[in-house]
């Protein structure tokens, strides 16, 4: 069956924001004197929701409230800065490129904000071009590893699962792709390589690694 659609995973995929996130927490816990959990950090990465909160967590090691809001300005300014020099991650601009000239949607799905989403896209001069954006926008209940957020951008473009490729970083987000009923590929960054993304359907270590012509050619 051919292949009328790419969706994108968007923290870690299109651009590594990953590292940065982790990194401003890493940076917030190490100013109180403690190191932040990266077993517990990995529970986060693709989803929100998730049981686990970092700041609650933070509190309890020192034993007392915290400033919330004005530590969290403090640690979002230090991941934007190290944000500021963040590109596409390698391959992306080619399988957009592949996309357009072959006629295929495009969509961003992610458990992101719309908000956060634009900003980017729009310093990486990558906001037009897209067919959907579907966020979860703090809605917990439709956000990954839930197929909820692929099932409406499919329907969005009007492409039906089997006829799509989804591209993911994180568990949670191959797992919400497969649920779908998608096609997943899944390309790790330095944060998620450790967590294994052996549920994909395909695992590369870059998508550099792989020319879209010779993966679209696997769906004749």
């Amino acid at each position: 069956m051919p292949i009328r659609a790419f969706l994108f995973d968007f923290d870690g995929l299109i651009i590594d924001t990953e590292s940065a996130s982790r990194e401003g927490w890493a940076w917030l816990y190490r100013k109180h004197g403690f190191d932040l959990p990266e077993d517990q950090w990995a529970t986060l990465i693709g989803t929100i929701g998730a049981p686990w909160e970092p700041m609650r967590h933070l509190e309890e090691l020192v034993g007392a409230p915290l400033e919330q809001e004005e530590l969290n300005e403090l640690r979002r300014a230090h991941e934007l800065t190290l944000l500021e020099t963040e590109g596409l991650r390698p391959g992306i601009s080619d399988y957009l490129a592949e996309a357009e000239r072959r006629g295929l949607k495009r969509a961003i799905v992610s458990s992101s904000s719309n908000r956060w989403i634009d900003m980017h896209l729009a310093r990486l001069e990558r906001a037009v071009g897209w067919d959907a954006i579907v966020a979860a926008n703090h809605d917990v209940a439709r956000a990954k590893p839930r197929p909820d957020l692929y099932l409406e951008a499919c329907d969005l473009i009007g492409v039906p699962p089997a006829e799509a490729i989804a591209f993911e970083d994180s568990p949670n987000g191959v797992r919400a792709a497969r649920a779908a009923g998608i096609f997943c590929v899944g390309i790790p960054n330095d944060v998620t390589r450790s967590l294994g993304l052996e549920e994909a359907d395909l695992v590369l270590d870059s998508l550099a690694d792989l020319p879209p012509a010779d993966l679209l050619a696997r769906f004749p």
